[in-house]
C-alpha cells in the first residue's frame, strides 16, 4: 500500500529507523517540504542523495530507499536556515514521483521485516552483541553511555538500527545496508562489517605499538650520544675532525683574523658543541661563526701598480674626466711608494648619465683590485649599514660586511652610489651610520651590531657618487674629498657616441661593422634636438631608436644586405619630430626680455627672464612658479633699480605710477635660488628705459640693493649652457673668475667672457645704446 509523503534530500548522510539527528537545512524546497510536513503533521521521507557536490538534486539524483521519519522540532537560525530535530521510524521505497513545484513529493511504500524470534534470529542478536561490544571496546568514540544503551534493547530491528547509526562508514554503505533485505541478511552484513572493523582496530594498534617503540628507541640512541659527548669532554678527548664540527673547527683555527676575533669565535664554538642538534640556538650560532670565518680579514688583492698602464685604462673606458683621473692617478702614485696609506675617500658629484658609477669600476680594473658596489638610494634603517644585534630573529650583518663578505678581499674599490638618496625614519638616520664607515681615522675598527668585534675597513678605497651635495650632511661631505664631474659638451658627446655608443648598439642590436653610418652632423643633430641632458644616457637611447627602426625596415622590405647612411636630413625620417629646440638665444635684441643662466640637477640650462610694464598703482606681479630666494632677488632688483632712478634716466616715482609683471616661462617647472638677480635687473632697466638686450648675450649673478654682484655656483655647467644655446657673450661675478679654471679650454675658447664686479657694469654690457650715447646720465 502506497502514501504520499513530502522528501527531502540528504548530502554525506544516512537516517537509520529509530535514530535521532539534528539537520542543518539551508536548501528553499527542503525548508518547504519540513514546512509542509509539520502543517500536516505527517511524515517526511529522507532520502540521500548519489552526490553530495549536486546543489539541486532530480529524481535521478536519489536513491530509492529512505527512512520515513517525523519532524520532533524546527528552529529558525539567523542566516535563514533551519535546524531541524528529526526520528526515524521505517524504511521505505519511494514508487513515484509527485509533481509539486515547491518540493519534492513521492508516492512511498513501507518496508517492514519480519521480527518475528526464529533461532537464526536469536543467534544473529547474539553475534551482533558481542561483536559491537568488541568494537566498542578498541574505538574510543563510542561512549560508554552508548555501549549500555544498545545492552538494553531486547528488539533485534532496533538494535540492528541503532548500531549501524553509531558505526563509522561511508554513506554509500550505509545506504547498501538500508537497502539489504530481509532482515537476517542485513544483520548478517553489518556483522561483516563489525568483524572487519575489528580487525582493523587491532592493525592500528600495532602500527601504533611499533611506531611508539621506533621513537623510544631514537630518543634512547641521543640520549646516549649526549652521554658519550660529555664523557668525551670530561677526559679532554675531541673526535678525529672528519665530522662537521670537527671541519669547523679547523677552519676558524686555519683562518687568519686577529687574535681578539679568534678568541670570540672559538668561545662560540664551544658553546655550539654544548648545544642540543635541535636547539633554535644553534643555528642562530653557527650562522654567527660561518659570518667571521667568511669575512676577509687579512686577505688582499695583490696588485702592482703601473701609473702609465693605469691611465690608459682610464682614458680607454672614460672620454673627459680629467679632474676625477687625475686625483685616482695621484693616489694610485703615493701608493706605489708608500707600502701603506689611509684609503682616500672619494665623492663623485655630478648630472645623471655622466659616468660616476662606471668610472668606479674602472678605478677597480686600474688599480688591479676587485669591485663591489652598494646602492643606498631609499635606505632610511640604520641597520642596513651596521647590522642588527643578534638578539633579534633573522639578525643579519649590514650591507658592508655583506659585501666584504661577497667580494672575499680586505682591499676592494668600494662604490657607495646615490649616497644623497638616503632617507631617515624612526628606525634611525643611515647617513649617520656611514660617517664611522667613510672616516680614515675611525674606520680601522668599524664595530658592525651582529659581529660586535671591530673589523678593519681602512684598506678600502671608498667612492661615492651623488647627483648633488644638498641632500649630503655636512658631516659626512666633511668626511669626503669632492670632485664635481660636469656634464658633456658637443664634442665630447659626438665623441663618445662615434667611439662607443654606436658600435656598442650595432652589436647589440644585430648589425655588422659598416652597415649603418652616422654622419657627424646627424650626430649632432640628434645631440641638439633630440635629447638635452647633461650626461648621455638619452643619447644612447635615441641612437638604439634608430637601430631598432632601420631594423624593422630591413626586414619589411627584405633588404638585409643593404648599407645605411644616416645624414642630417634623414634623421628626422626615423625618428620623428625633434623635441627640443636647439639655439634657444633670441634672434633679435628685444626690450624688456634677458637670456639668464641657471644650474639643474641633469646641468645647464638658459633662462629666459621678461618684464611688461602697465598703468597701474605700484604692484609688483612675479610669476613662473618662482621660489621664495627667486622672488626676494626680484625685489632686490626693482629697489636697486629705484635707487639708481636719477643715473637712469627714470622719474623718481615711475613705480607708483606703473604696475610691473616679471615672468620667467616654463611656468610649470619649479624654478629658485639668488643667481638671476643681475639678469631680472637687467630685464626691468630694459623694459623701464626701453632700451633692447642684446639677444646673443648671457649672464649670471646675485645682486645687492647697493648693486654688486655676488658669486653663484655651477658655473662650468651654466657656460656649457650658454655654449650649447648659441649664447657667445657671458657675464660672471669676478669672484667666480678662480672657478674659470676648471671649464674646459674649448668652451672658454668658443665664449667672451666677461667679468662684472657692479651693476652698472652689467648694464653696460648688456644694453644695445646708441653710438655715443652713454647708458647713465650724471
Amino acid at each position: 500500500m502506497t502514501k504520499l509523503y513530502p522528501l527531502m534530500p540528504l548530502r554525506d548522510i544516512v537516517i537509520f529507523p529509530h535514530m535521532v539527528a539534528p539537520l542543518v537545512v539551508g536548501r528553499k524546497n527542503s525548508i518547504q517540504a519540513l514546512e509542509d510536513a509539520m502543517e500536516k503533521k505527517t511524515d517526511i521521507l529522507l532520502v540521500t542523495q548519489k552526490k553530495s557536490s549536486v546543489d539541486e538534486p532530480g529524481e535521478e539524483d536519489l536513491y530509492t530507499y529512505g527512512t520515513l521519519a517525523t519532524v520532533m522540532q524546527l528552529l529558525r537560525l539567523p542566516d535563514g536556515t533551519i535546524k531541524a530535530l528529526v526520528e526515524g521510524k521505517t524504511r521505505a521505497k519511494v514508487i513515484s514521483y509527485v509533481p509539486n513545484d515547491n518540493f519534492f513529493q513521492a508516492e512511498v511504500e513501507e518496508r517492514l521485516d519480519d521480527t518475528e524470534a526464529t533461532n537464526a534470529m536469536v543467534a544473529y542478536e547474539r553475534e551482533l552483541r558481542k561483536y559491537f561490544e568488541g568494537f566498542a571496546a578498541g574505538n574510543k568514540k563510542i561512549a560508554k553511555e552508548v555501549l549500555n544503551s544498545v545492552k538494553s534493547i531486547d528488539n533485534p530491528l532496533k538494535l540492528l538500527n541503532v548500531i549501524c547509526s553509531h558505526l563509522p562508514l561511508r554513506s554509500e554503505e550505509k545506504q547498501e545496508i538500508l537497502e539489504t533485505e530481509p532482515l537476517p541478511e542485513r544483520m548478517e552484513k553489518v556483522l561483516e562489517i563489525l568483524n572487519r572493523e575489528i580487525e582493523l582496530l587491532e592493525l592500528e594498534k600495532s602500527i601504533n605499538a611499533k611506531v611508539k617503540m621506533r621513537m623510544g628507541k631514537t630518543q634512547r640512541d641521543y640520549y646516549l650520544g649526549e652521554k658519550v659527548r660529555e664523557i668525551q669532554t670530561e677526559i679532554g678527548q675531541n673526535e678525529d675532525g672528519l665530522d662537521e664540527m670537527g671541519e669547523l673547527e679547523e677552519s676558524i683555527k686555519a683562518k687568519k683574523m686577529p687574535e681578539l676575533a679568534k678568541e670570540k669565535t672559538l668561545k662560540e664554538f664551544k658553546k655550539l658543541k654544548n648545544m642540543p642538534p635541535m636547539s633554535a640556538e644553534t643555528t642562530v650560532v653557527r650562522n654567527y661563526i660561518d659570518c667571521i670565518v667568511n669575512l676577509p680579514w687579512e686577505k688582499k688583492s695583490k696588485s702592482k701598480i703601473d701609473i702609465n698602464k693605469a691611465e690608459k685604462i682610464l682614458d680607454e673606458d672614460h672620454y673627459g674626466l680629467a679632474k676625477p683621473k687625475e686625483r685616482i692617478l695621484e693616489y694610485l702614485a703615493v701608493q706605489a711608494q708608500v707600502k701603506k696609506i689611509k684609503g682616500p675617500i672619494l665623492c663623485l658629484v655630478g648630472p645623471p648619465g655622466v659616468g660616476k658609477t662606471s668610472v668606479c669600476r674602472s678605478i677597480a680594473r686600474a688599480m688591479g683590485r676587485k669591485f663591489s658596489r652598494l646602492s643606498l638610494g631609499g635606505v632610511r634603517d640604520e641597520a642596513e649599514i651596521r647590522g642588527h644585534r643578534r638578539t633579534y630573529i633573522g639578525a643579519m650583518p649590514g650591507k658592508i660586511i655583506q659585501s666584504m663578505q661577497k667580494v672575499g678581499v680586505s682591499n676592494p674599490v668600494f662604490c657607495l652610489d646615490e649616497v644623497d638618496k638616503m632617507s631617515m625614519d624612526f628606525r634611525g638616520d643611515p647617513s649617520s651610520a656611514l660617517l664611522e664607515v667613510l672616516d680614515p681615522e675611525q674606520n680601522v675598527a668599524f664595530n658592525d651590531h651582529y659581529l660586535d668585534i671591530d673589523y678593519d675597513l681602512s684598506e678600502i678605497f671608498f667612492i661615492t657618487t651623488a647627483n648633488n651635495l644638498h641632500g649630503i650632511p655636512v658631516p659626512l661631505q666633511d668626511r669626503m674629498e669632492i670632485i664635481q664631474i660636469s656634464g658633456y659638451t658637443e664634442e665630447d658627446k659626438l665623441k663618445i657616441a662615434e667611439g662607443y655608443l654606436i658600435p656598442k648598439q650595432l652589436k647589440e642590436n644585430g648589425y655588422k661593422v659598416g652597415d649603418i653610418q652616422l654622419t657627424d652632423g646627424a650626430v649632432l643633430e640628434i645631440i641638439r634636438r633630440y635629447t638635452r641632458e647633461a650626461g648621455v644616457r638619452n643619447l644612447e637611447r635615441i641612437i638604439a631608436s634608430l637601430c631598432r627602426k632601420i631594423a624593422r625596415e630591413r626586414l619589411k622590405k627584405d633588404l638585409k644586405d643593404k648599407k645605411y647612411r644616416v645624414s642630417v636630413q634623414s634623421v628626422g625620417k626615423f625618428l620623428g619630430t625633434p623635441k627640443f629646440r636647439y639655439g634657444l638665444a633670441e634672434e633679435h635684441d628685444e626690450i624688456g626680455l634677458t637670456t639668464g643662466l641657471a644650474w639643474t640637477e641633469v646641468g645647464g640650462e638658459l633662462l629666459q627672464i621678461e618684464a611688461t610694464l602697465m598703468a597701474g598703482g605700484g604692484k609688483l606681479i612675479i610669476t613662473g612658479k618662482l621660489g621664495d630666494v627667486m622672488q626676494e632677488s626680484a625685489q632686490a632688483a626693482l629697489s636697486y633699480v629705484r635707487s639708481r632712478a636719477d643715473v637712469l634716466g627714470l622719474e623718481k616715482d615711475f613705480y607708483q605710477k606703473l604696475d610691473i609683471h616679471i615672468h620667467v616661462p616654463e611656468g610649470a617647472i619649479p624654478k629658485d635660488g639668488p643667481s638671476a638677480g643681475i639678469t631680472i635687473a637687467t630685464t626691468l632697466v630694459s623694459a623701464l628705459a626701453k632700451i633692447p638686450v642684446k639677444h646673443y648675450l648671457a649672464m649670471t649673478g646675485e645682486i645687492t640693493l647697493r648693486g654688486r654682484v655676488l658669486p653663484i655656483g655651477g658655473l662650468t655647467e651654466k657656460l656649457l649652457a650658454a655654449k650649447r644655446g648659441n649664447i657667445t657673450h657671458v657675464l660672471i661675478p669676478k669672484e667666480n673668475e678662480r672657478n674659470l679654471s676648471d671649464v674646459p679650454m674649448r668652451i672658454r675658447k668658443s665664449l667672451t667672457i666677461d667679468i662684472v664686479n657692479h651693476m652698472d657694469e652689467v648694464l653696460d654690457h648688456a644694453l644695445v645704446t646708441e653710438d655715443g650715447k652713454p647708458l647713465f646720465k650724471n
